[in-house]
């Protein structure tokens, strides 16, 4: 069985991502006040929530600095957390 990542952890990898393309999105076309208020402190949070999460886990040192990557680092963290857990699981299925 592959093991599941947190389901909070990848939420706020999604809406890390997400609002990082709607604030990029707005400063390089209508470059709407609201928005920018409301868009940087929602990045600001999922970014900060992701990096603590994925520390609370303690994948490795790897993991945890790809969590500090802004915008896509929370989804590179599930992404290597995932693969570094594929071989070994590989290794014990493996038929001697």
């Amino acid at each position: 069985m592959r093991p599941r990542s947190p389901r909070h952890l990848r939420i706020a990898a999604h809406a890390e991502l997400i609002s990082l393309i709607v604030m990029l999105a707005n400063v390089f076309t209508v470059h709407l006040k609201p928005v920018s208020s409301v868009m940087g402190p929602t990045h600001g949070c999922a970014y900060l929530f992701v990096v603590v999460a994925t520390w609370r886990l303690k994948p490795g040192p790897a993991v945890n600095t790809a969590a500090l990557i802004p915008g896509v680092g929370g989804l590179l963290a599930l992404r290597l957390r995932h693969g570094a857990a594929t071989p070994a699981r590989a290794e014990e299925t493996a038929p001697s």
